[in-house]
Parts: C-alpha cells; structure tokens; sequence
C-alpha cells in the first residue's frame, strides 16, 4: 500500500513501450464500487475472490506491465499464476509507508493502529512478495523515476 506500483507500473510501461493495467482498477470498474465498499459491504474473503478472477483474467489478457493489489500474492492460485513471470516487488519500511500514505482509514486493513496492522501485513506476506519476485526494489527515499530505473536494471530491460 502507497509504495508507487501505480505509477511506477506507468512509468516501467512508458519506458517499455508496452500497455499498462491495474488490477485494482479493473475490479473498481466491474464491481462500479471502491476497493473499500467491497471490503465493508462483502468482507475480506469475498474481496479476495473477485481479486483472484481480476488478477487471472488480466494476466491471460494483458502482455504489458501489470500492477497487482498488495494481497493478490496471498492466493496460492494467483502465486502459481506468476510463476515464470518477470514480477517486480516494490518494497519498504513502515516508515516510508507512514510518510506516503499516512496509514488512513481510507486503507480498509489499516483501519485500527494501522502502524502495528501495516507491520502484521508486512510479516505475513513479504515472503510471498519475495516467493513471485523475480527482482525486489526498495523504494525508500527514491523518486518513481529512480524506481522504474532501478526496476529496469533489475530485470536487465532495455527501455524502447
């Protein structure tokens, strides 16, 4: 959450000259409701099972650069789905997090003590982060241009 896949998803896509898609975008679009209102009106479980049909559709579908919700890699489906994919996690520290974001209530799992929920999150899923990772870029105290330079290099792309 907040560690610039979005815009560093555009920018690795500009600089490849490919198409750019957002997971999350797409669910927003097909359920015509923010991330958030699933979460609220649906729960976590039902969330998480139209993130899965989104993330597997976008992947059969999509050849450019695509971002994924931070909890797509939760599902052993959609892990074994990027198996084999150049896949890039954007990493950092709690207190980059808090600096980006703000750690709001607007995050739907951060709503309570969202420093100690962020950190829980971190510990259960960095392993399945670096599981799928084909590179890990930390984006701490760097710009998205220096991201997407560092994602470029770390996967040895040339930009078009």
């Amino acid at each position: 959450m907040g560690v610039g896949k979005s815009t560093v998803g555009q920018l690795l896509a500009e600089r490849l000259g490919l198409g750019y898609r957002d997971t999350d975008d797409d669910i927003v679009a097909e359920q015509g409701r923010a991330i958030a209102e699933i979460f609220v009106d649906e729960g976590e479980p039902a969330f998480r099972a139209i993130e899965k049909r989104a993330v597997a559709t976008a992947l059969a579908e999509h050849e450019g650069v695509l971002a994924l919700g931070g909890g797509a890699v939760l599902d052993v489906d959609t892990r074994a789905l990027l198996t084999g994919q150049r896949v890039v996690y954007l990493s950092m520290d709690v207190e980059e997090a808090v600096k980006r974001t703000g750690l709001n209530a607007a995050r739907p799992l951060l709503a309570v003590n969202p420093r100690k929920q962020w950190r829980e999150l971190m510990e259960a899923r960095r392993h399945l982060y670096e599981e799928v990772a084909s590179a890990v870029v930390a984006t701490d105290g760097r710009t998205p241009e220096e991201v997407t330079q560092a994602a470029l290099d770390a996967l040895e792309l040339k930009q078009a």
